[in-house]
């Protein structure tokens, strides 16, 4: 997987963008909040980048702050949002607001953003509230927990995504890291992650 892409901005649309490393042009598709955010053509640039591979085409995904990668990937992860309305949702809402409407269960607001149908609102609600909740506590907590939270997100994240590359369905790894991290905390590593998964299978 391409964590990021750290080169010259060769061109940019609201879209898309084109990243020139080394004389390779990297094609990514990007928010309008990393649009607006992005320096003039021909300046460096960093995107931290997901990259959706099916049979038919490898899409890079490309995020200015790290923030709004985390948030994409969180509603990626619910059954139903593919990458191409997870991008459409981060560019209609901040993350702050996308955030806000989950916690409050705000049903509407979800819905209003185009290809979002009410069915999948609340299945964004259902799935995603109490992990966004659990990192509001953890944030409110004190700074030293943020990067702890971060972490483990993180470590989750990339072991699930691991984990289904490996075959698992998503739903079912989600469960059993759910299990682990119940059983052993939230400190292990990606590797260890993926090591109990494994073996619980």
């Amino acid at each position: 997987m391409i964590a990021y892409i750290d080169g010259k901005l060769a061109h940019k649309d609201p879209t898309m963008a084109i990243m020139d490393v080394s004389g390779v042009g990297y094609e990514i598709k990007i928010s309008l909040a990393t649009y607006s955010k992005l320096p003039a053509e021909g300046e460096k640039a960093k995107l931290f980048t997901f990259q959706h591979i099916k049979e038919d085409a490898h899409t890079l995904y490309g995020f200015l702050d790290p923030n709004e990668k985390a948030m994409f990937m969180q509603l990626i992860s619910v059954s139903g949002i593919g990458p191409g309305t997870g991008i459409m949702m981060v560019s209609s809402m901040s993350v702050g607001e996308i955030r806000h409407a989950i916690v409050q269960e705000d049903v509407r607001t979800i819905q209003s953003i185009k290809g979002v149908g009410p069915k999948t609102a609340q299945r964004v609600i259902l799935e995603l509230r109490d992990k966004l909740r659990k990192d509001e506590l953890l944030a409110k907590a004190g700074v030293d927990t943020v990067p702890m939270a971060k972490a483990h997100n993180t470590n989750r994240a990339e072991a699930l995504a691991a984990l289904v590359t490996l075959g698992f369905a998503r739903a079912a790894a989600e469960k059993t890291l759910d299990q682990i991290q119940h059983k052993h905390g939230n400190d292990l590593s990606v590797e260890g992650l993926i090591k109990f998964a494994l073996k619980s299978h």
